[in-house]
């Protein structure tokens, strides 16, 4: 499960706890919401231009490699169905890592208990109390799963905290108080 279905959830348990009104809490979801768009888009540019092979292909081919240390292993599977487009680097790590890193520049690491389920993990609850150990079970679980290699998860990481910090910083910024001025320039 990706996209808004995985994180809404969590930025809804953060925005419940940790924002103050209706506006911060618009602001934190469409400040997440953007981010996680141009992290989609940053990825899929990205796997489409690097076209690297997945560890279900490059197992199963490593014969083809030249390296006698790289036996193959033409029956391996990984835990589910492979993703059927390019390796490098990893969309749900840079996903969850935008999510994380805006949730992170509003309202902090810590943000007290908050957890998700997955309709392919019935019955299993993942609890968390800080953004970071969220994203690192992300990452780590792609790899676990046989879908990713260990650094495509790091570099996913990386795009998506990059991403979320340019979001904070530029789009939709906190109003400052606006209140007119009481001296007045004179237009002669």
């Amino acid at each position: 499960m990706t996209g808004g279905r995985s994180y809404n959830p969590i930025v809804r348990q953060v925005a419940n706890a940790k924002t103050s009104n209706i506006t911060d809490c618009a602001r934190l979801f469409a400040l997440v919401s953007l981010a996680a768009a141009d992290s989609y888009i940053a990825v899929f540019d990205a796997k489409y231009t690097y076209n690297f092979w997945r560890p279900i292909t490059a197992i199963r081919n490593a014969d083809q490699t030249g390296n006698p240390a790289t036996p193959r292993d033409a029956t391996w599977l990984p835990m589910s169905d492979t993703p059927l487009h390019p390796e490098y680097p990893c969309a749900h790590c840079i996903s969850a890592a935008a999510v994380a890193t805006v949730l992170q520049a509003v309202v902090g690491d810590s943000v007290g208990e908050f957890m998700m389920t997955s309709p392919f993990a019935p019955g299993i609850t993942h609890k968390w109390t800080r953004l970071t150990d969220y994203n690192d079970e992300v990452s780590n679980a792609r790899v676990y799963a046989g879908f990713h290699y260990r650094f495509s998860t790091e570099v996913g990481k990386n795009m998506g905290k990059q991403i979320a910090e340019l979001t904070v910083a530029t789009q939709l910024l906190p109003v400052r108080d606006s209140a007119p001025s009481t001296s007045r320039k004179s237009t002669r």
